[in-house]
């Protein structure tokens, strides 16, 4: 470790198919892309939250905060000016929606909503365009996130899901 890198590092090489989305089998669908698997499966299981015509909003597997989800189209698709107008639409829709819902589930001081675009934009899945939506509140990164390195979630997953899709319009 050098002077200047005081950061502790966790191996997992097994998060390396997941990162570099290993055997694409089609520009359209990628079997190894967790983006793409996710509409087949169940609903709950999955934490999928809605399905529009071209797109679908899902719970974060790794949020930042309650409510943490990303509203992607359904095509496999990396670069937003490759959507076609009607996913754009689709992604658009549905984010304000999530917003809506958030905001009247949680009722958050604020949000983070954007798109990483690329792997050196910080996209861990890159060839999957996926928009964030991140509920902020203040205080929400307190002493355990900046000096223990742990996010603290006072709700699992299936309960931010229970309560989203009961209150997302329809």
């Amino acid at each position: 470790m050098s002077a200047g890198d005081l950061l502790q590092r966790l191996w997992a090489p097994h998060r390396m198919a997941y990162v570099t989305g290993e055997d694409p089998s089609s520009p359209e669908q990628d079997d190894s892309c967790p983006f793409c698997r996710i509409p087949d499966g169940n609903d709950a299981d999955s934490l999928v939250l809605t399905r529009g015509e071209l797109a679908y909003a899902v719970l974060n597997l790794h949020p930042y905060n309650p409510g943490h989800l990303m509203v992607l189209p359904f095509r496999h698709v990396a670069a937003y000016e490759d959507l076609t107008a009607a996913e754009a639409a689709d992604v658009a829709l549905l984010t304000q929606q999530a917003l809506r819902t958030v905001r009247a589930v949680s009722a958050p001081h604020g949000f983070n909503v954007g798109l990483n675009l690329g792997g050196v934009a910080g996209g861990s899945v890159a060839d999957h365009l996926h928009q964030h939506v991140v509920p902020r509140w203040s205080g929400d990164a307190n002493f355990i996130t900046v000096v223990g390195e742990t996010k603290l979630l006072p709700q699992l997953l299936a309960d931010t899901r229970n309560l989203l899709t009961e209150s997302w319009e329809r």
